[in-house]
């Protein structure tokens, strides 16, 4: 009969209903189940993200830092070796600034003094060669605390070692270097000048030279490590962009209070030496800030039009100069400004 021919199957011949099969369920009946598809893969991106990401535990992490540290520590004492081994060459470059200064008002002789016997020790010959092996030693630092970073890191920012390296040491020493050449120069001869106008010979120490050398060339080198602060501050999502261009004024102001502390003299040109430069750094900074969102956004900057448009400037200053030149309306010297009435 029809119905025995069309019945239901019977029980145990793993039979599946037409309903059941079409949506992957296995049937309610039989020992014949469906097997359940299994789970998706997680992205390959992922992978390769936390490939080499070490895990560590707190007293590994411990180790670590003690192994970093020692390791930076035996990079300043090679450095320090070698400043000591040329501390009266070194001596005589961080004293050319005040014998400098001293010939420019007319003190004869252009010396600084020794108070104490175990001043010019202490000077020259341990604090002078430590504060050289900081700057000299500064890029070996900074690779160390990358190194005790970086294990925590994804792959990507792991790329950033060199750049970060080399950046921040950089403006460490190309702060150094600003304020011996430009900043402490102005600020000490303009120190010395005021004794002079009221008749005070100077007799400078050699104590209260370096202290002063000390925190300017310190301070400034510090200062410019704002950018690099900026661009961390924007990495771990602290500040943004819009919120630092918003914000400009306050960061200005601060930047000038700052100045004021560091500068070594109270007359308003010393203190433009230190803010201008301080404002123009915070403005590197906001931009580099500004490439790193674009490129956490998947966005690009138009290199091309800004590289064209700042050779049309320079351009246009080189030939401004070159006809101040011609005409006499300025004239090249051999040292700082370069270029006087």
């Amino acid at each position: 009969m029809a119905d025995e021919t069309h019945g239901p199957p019977a029980a145990g011949d793993g039979g599946v209903s037409g309903e059941d099969n079409r949506i992957g369920v296995p049937a309610a009946r039989g020992g014949g189940a469906m097997t359940p598809p299994p789970p998706p893969e997680p992205p390959a991106e992922t992978d390769d993200e936390d490939q080499g990401m070490l895990r560590m535990s707190f007293m590994e992490h411990l180790e670590e830092l003690r192994t970093r540290i020692i390791r930076s520590l035996w990079g300043l004492f090679v450095a320090l070796i070698a400043s000591m081994a040329l501390a009266n060459f070194l001596w005589t470059i961080v004293t050319e600034p005040a014998v400098t200064a001293l010939k420019h008002l007319g003190v004869n002789p252009p010396r600084l003094i020794m108070t104490e016997p175990m001043e010019g020790f202490s000077i020259i010959w341990v604090k002078m060669p430590l504060l050289i092996s900081i700057f000299l030693a500064s890029p070996w630092i900074l690779y160390q605390v990358w190194a005790f970073v970086s294990p925590g890191l994804y792959k990507r920012e792991r790329r950033m070692a060199t750049p970060f390296i080399l950046t921040t040491a950089g403006l460490f020493i190309s702060g150094g270097l600003f304020a011996y050449f430009v900043a402490f120069r102005f600020g000490l001869e303009f120190l010395l000048s005021l004794g002079l106008m009221n008749n005070v010979q100077p007799m400078v120490t050699i104590t209260e030279y370096f202290d002063l050398f000390v925190n300017v060339t310190l301070g400034v080198a510090l200062v410019f490590e704002l950018p690099v602060l900026i661009f961390f501050l924007t990495l771990i999502r602290v500040a943004s962009p819009r919120f630092l261009l918003r914000h400009s004024r306050y960061a200005i102001l601060a930047i000038v209070i700052i100045a004021a502390v560091i500068t070594p003299t109270p007359d308003f040109f010393n203190l433009m030496l230190f803010a201008v430069p301080m404002n123009l750094l915070y403005f590197v900074g906001l931009f580099a800030s500004y490439l790193l969102v674009l490129r956490r956004e998947g966005r690009s900057f138009p290199w091309g039009k800004v590289l064209w448009w700042t050779l049309a400037v320079l351009l246009v200053l080189a030939a401004l100069g070159f006809t101040l030149l011609r005409l006499g309306w300025i004239k090249t010297v051999p040292h700082w400004p370069f270029l006087v009435r």
